[in-house]
């Protein structure tokens, strides 16, 4: 297919060029000079490289001597650019004097790497040719100082967008991997300063520009944004299943970033290096290892002992690179993939070594690309090729899997001063998502996998448990956190049975903050470490303390918030009360009313008419009188706006169902309603899985209501379009519902419109 799709760019910029010599040869015909010598339609860019996508522009400069009369300048340019936009040809057009394209060229450098393709299509070709090359020579006379300045505007630019190899969405041109870095590099050729594999680079640009095209075809667009929603056209159009692309459109990129990256490196190498002397005729060879050495900034193998005959040596030039910050070399890499693995079980040093890398911080991220790219990680860790590259089908996921399992890794390492065995820590970040590969509940799937891993590394049978343990349960504090009462003793109780002892609970407090931290900023959320670290304090009190366990008086009011008196009469104000403080990176709203059935029901919906999205809710009746305290998202809160709509809704004057009434379902898969009936001594846990969309809380708490119980406190999360919201239901004594009432009430928000 890469054959007949270059084929056909070739066939588009060829067309293109039949064109533009059509119209450049009607706009100078009338010219006193015969064949309008003095002007030149230069082609650059991508269409100076004759790869012309569907939709691409067409990046043309009308080029003129310097002599010719600007008048005659502006007729040719407007008779040749008004029939090629009458066409309707997408033209990134300029129009400059040969002085005005060296100037340029020299001012800015991305005008210089155009013109590094550029191409005469119609006029004085001798001339741009000429042009062409006095550009070429000085960007090589002016390299070592321009090329610092493109590095940076390359790192922005991936800060920006990201990886090709890794983002939810990838932008073929801009990612780091993508063309933008392919074309970067036949600048950095063009400099003399460096090589590149030129067949490798060539086969993948060609292969993310076919991408590209059908892209272009499917959207019937100019697009570089291949969206997930995109891929299975794609893909259909061209013969690949959706995730097999995925996987092919990362793997180029993952591919071109690496052969970016090493060039860069080197050309860092370059312009750093001082003139050699008679004394030091290459680069000089420090040992930091047995067969391990430190040379031109990379980490190399020095040859003795003999790599092939010492197993170790792979693990112990992975370790320094990662503990020094230092890149491995990629021939280096390549020869340690066929460096033999050390015999299973891992002797100690072998197990040591692997564990000095994992806990090195962030200088693992780039030696462990460079090994998995070399095909040393699956020598080591073969259950990494079902993750490799694979996306996440969590919307809060910035990385790929694999991506992230090394990233929860660096971060561990600034936690293991917290935990007293770094080194299941670490491990266990590392394989915690290892299950992803497989189908099931990839926590359950990872948790035996990754035991047999550890097994196989050399942890004693009682570690390797403990890793699998911790996957299994990685995300147990997370959910139990934003899905329980974490004030209910009987939550805490749970969590302290589940771990057994203090070192394993912080163990699994640390690679949750891990892997949250490794997720996304919202997956790490002031709020969401504030609950998880919450329910792990009050899971160790437990621990340590044999008599903290569950309280069946235990109401629902957080112990630590004081319960104010509230007393309404009819000369009040207003019969309700508001007060509004920060919490976390959202707010506290705290309302006093009088106590009625269906009170928390109205109070969502007024919250929700006024904008606010509800993370959690307590209510509580004392003395005829209902204090409930509301979590909600937003951190700047308008109390008079609030206020106003709470006065609607208690005094009538507002319809909630005419406002967020639910109308019909929002999905045509069913909602789930669940009861846990292990979770709570106190209350009934209902927990409810629907499409998230305004009102659902009020419609839920409203169901409950008329059912005759009430809702002690409301827990919500979202991810991505689905919401999990659960309830802790009360009969109206404040007890749990008995089995059958819990039932019928499931039953009966099932019949709702979620």
């Amino acid at each position: 297919m890469t054959e007949e799709l270059s084929a056909r760019r070739r066939s588009r910029a060829d067309a293109l060029d039949r064109r533009l010599r059509e119209c450049f040869t009607k706009a100078v015909s009338p010219l006193p000079v015969a064949g309008g010598r003095g002007f030149a339609l230069v082609a650059v860019g991508g269409y100076g490289r004759r790869e012309m996508s569907p939709f691409s522009d067409v990046d043309v400069v009308l080029v003129h001597r310097t002599d010719v009369p600007s008048a005659t300048v502006a007729r040719v340019a407007e008779q040749l650019w008004y029939p090629l936009w009458d066409d309707g040809v997408a033209l990134d057009h300029a129009v400059r004097s040969t002085d005005e394209m060296l100037r340029t060229a020299a001012d800015d450098y991305r005008a210089a790497l155009g013109m590094l393709d550029a191409r005469a299509v119609a006029g004085e070709a001798p001339a741009v040719d000429a042009l062409r090359s006095e550009v070429l020579a000085a960007w090589r006379r002016t390299a070592r100082q321009r090329l610092p300045v493109l590095q940076r505007a390359n790192h922005e630019r991936v800060s920006r967008v990201g990886w090709l190899s890794q983002s939810a969405i990838m932008d073929l041109k801009e990612s780091g991997g993508g063309l933008r870095d392919a074309t970067t590099m036949r600048a950095l050729v063009a400099s003399w300063l460096v090589d590149v594999p030129h067949r490798e680079l060539e086969a993948l640009r060609a292969a993310v520009l076919d991408v590209r095209d059908v892209l272009h075809e499917v959207t019937g667009r100019p697009t570089d944004r291949l969206t997930p929603e995109l891929v299975p056209d794609v893909a259909a159009a061209m013969g690949f299943a959706p995730d097999h692309l995925d996987l092919h459109v990362r793997d180029l990129g993952r591919r071109t970033a690496h052969l970016a990256t090493t060039t860069w490196r080197r050309l860092d190498a370059v312009l750093a290096e001082r003139p050699r002397t008679r004394t030091a005729p290459g680069p000089r060879l420090d040992p930091v290892a047995p067969g391990v050495a430190v040379a031109g900034g990379e980490i190399v193998l020095t040859g003795s002992p003999d790599p092939a005959a010492d197993p170790l040596v792979a693990l112990r030039a992975v370790a320094e690179a990662a503990r020094r910050g230092l890149p491995l070399s990629p021939a280096s890499a390549t020869r340690l993939a066929s460096v033999p693995t050390p015999a299973e079980p891992w002797p100690t040093e072998a197990r040591r070594l692997l564990v000095e890398a994992l806990t090195a911080g962030p200088g693992l991220v780039p030696v462990w690309e460079e090994i998995d790219l070399a095909g040393l990680v699956d020598r080591w860790l073969p259950e990494w090729r079902a993750i490799r590259l694979r996306g996440s089908s969590s919307p809060v996921h910035r990385f790929t899997i694999d991506r992230h399992s090394v990233e929860a890794c660096v971060v561990a390492a600034g936690l293991i001063r917290e935990v007293a065995r770094p080194d299941i820590l670490c491990t266990a970040a590392l394989l915690h998502d290892i299950g992803k590969g497989h189908d099931g509940d990839h926590s359950e799937v990872g948790g035996p996998l990754a035991e047999q891993v550890a097994l196989r590394w050399g942890f004693s049978p009682a570690d390797a448990a403990t890793i699998g343990a911790l996957v299994r349960q990685h995300l147990l504090l997370p959910t139990l956190a934003t899905r329980r009462d974490i004030e209910d003793p009987d939550t805490a109780a749970n969590v302290a049975e589940r771990v057994g002892d203090v070192e394993h609970l912080d163990l699994l407090a640390a690679l949750t903050e891990s892997d949250a931290r490794a997720t996304s900023p919202a997956a790490w959320s002031a709020w969401r470490a504030g609950l998880i670290r919450g329910l792990v304090t009050k899971a160790r009190a437990v621990l340590g303390d044999s008599d903290a366990l569950a309280d069946p008086a235990y109401e629902g009011w957080p112990a630590a918030v004081p319960l104010p008196a509230a007393r309404f009469t009819s000369r009040d104000a207003e019969p309700f009360s508001v007060d509004v403080r920060p919490h976390h990176d959202g707010s506290l709203v705290q309302i006093s009313a009088h106590a009625r059935i269906g009170l928390l029901a109205a109070l969502a919906g007024a919250l929700s008419v006024a904008g606010q999205q509800i993370r959690s809710a307590r209510l509580v009746d004392r003395d005829g009188a209902s204090t409930s305290i509301w979590e909600v998202a937003d951190a700047e809160v308008e109390p008079d706006r609030l206020v106003r709509r709470i006065r609607q809704v208690l005094a009538g004057e507002l319809s909630l169902e005419d406002r967020i009434g639910l109308g019909e379902a929002s999905s045509a898969v069913p909602a789930q309603v669940l009861v846990h009936g292990g979770s709570s001594t106190s209350a009934t846990v209902v927990e409810v899985r629907a499409q998230d969309r305004r009102g659902l809380v009020w419609a839920v708490a409203r169901a409950i209501a008329e059912a005759g119980y009430a809702i002690r406190s409301a827990h919500l999360s979202t991810f991505g379009p689905q919401a999990r919201d659960v309830f802790y239901v009360v009969t109206p004594d404040g007890s749990a519902l008995p089995e059958p009432e819990a039932a019928v009430l499931a039953e009966r928000i099932r019949a709702l419109p979620l």
